[in-house]
């Protein structure tokens, strides 16, 4: 018989027939258990009783709203990950949910291709972190180069390795080193799909269902396939620095840098540059956009209060 634990999933909605879309869409991974919420105050009294791994929450809701709940979560279970679940034209409200301490969020309209994916990232980084070696909260500084080829599989490793040695940067907590992962993963996304294979632009140039398709082909194809991502890395208990470039043309970037003018995945670049500009404390571009530099400072002065300590969770 089997001793396999299995995820808890909370959807958080008050429409039922989107908590039943998204809990559907989530059923369909084996081991996820899903669990329901019809509003914040049930929300809370299941996170009490069940303690679930993620919380998968709408935004727009009676009574508690989903930014009251991503606060309360924040507050008492700083360890559970947040994904916000966006309806169109809300693009500034998710970008301030980001900054209350929701980990990413989905819109709605895209949640058939990205929520699956989305949690599942957020649950391996997760699970990662809390495993990983105290020994990362005595680095005191490092940096790096790495020279990656075109590859997914390289990119999750190594913002998986970042989000590791990010332990010596005081952030506050685990949820905020964990939402500096996600930022980490989208540049470096960003620098696979929309730099080195020039997969992107607007929804009528690139029909979503072909999306996946054209970045398989270009990842097979000259000259797209021999591109490369530069990546350099300066970690130190004061603050992060990231600069990412990749090899393709770049991009207007002017007409994107403010998340008000990014209207609900008209650019698929959008969500990656909004991720990026409200977790991280500096997001600048060189001149024809191929290199990005996020930087993120310190929270805290010390370990005393936050992600740093004798916390057991950590082991």
């Amino acid at each position: 018989m089997s001793t396999a634990v299995s995820t808890k999933v909370l959807v958080v909605d008050d429409s039922e027939m989107d908590r039943r879309l998204a809990g559907g869409l989530l059923g369909k991974v084996e081991g996820w258990d899903i669990l329901y919420a019809k509003d914040g105050g049930e929300a809370l009294s299941s996170i009490a009783a069940d303690l679930p791994d993620i919380v998968v929450t709408d935004l727009v809701m009676p009574g508690m709203t989903g930014l009251e709940l991503i606060e309360s979560i924040k507050d008492d279970h700083p360890l559970i990950p947040v994904v916000l679940m966006t309806g169109k034209g809300s693009e500034q409200i998710a970008a301030q949910v980001l900054k209350q301490g929701a980990s990413s969020y989905v819109p709605k309209s895209r949640l058939a291709e990205d929520l699956r994916e989305t949690v599942h990232h957020l649950l391996t980084a997760a699970r990662e972190d809390r495993v990983h070696s105290r020994l990362m909260h005595y680095l005191a500084q490092s940096d790096s180069v790495f020279v990656l080829r075109n590859d997914l599989a390289q990119i999750r490793l190594l913002a998986g390795y970042f989000q590791q040695l990010l332990r010596c940067l005081p952030l506050g907590d685990q949820s905020e080193r964990l939402r500096v992962g996600v930022a980490i993963e989208e540049a470096l996304n960003n620098a696979y799909f929309h730099g080195n294979l020039e997969v992107g632009g607007t929804i009528t140039e690139v029909d979503r269902r072909k999306y996946a398709e054209l970045a398989q082909t270009r990842s097979f194809t000259h000259p797209y396939r021999d591109r490369k991502i530069y990546v350099r890395a300066e970690i130190s208990r004061e603050k992060a620095t990231f600069v990412i470039r990749d090899e393709g043309p770049g991009f207007d970037f002017a007409q994107l840098l403010d998340a008000g003018d990014i209207v609900e995945q008209e650019q698929f670049r959008g969500r990656g540059i909004v991720l990026m500009r409200t977790i991280m404390d500096e997001v600048t571009y060189n001149e024809c956009g191929n290199e990005v530099t996020i930087v993120k400072h310190k929270v805290a002065e010390d370990f005393d209060n936050d992600d740093g300590g004798d916390d057991d969770v950590d082991d």
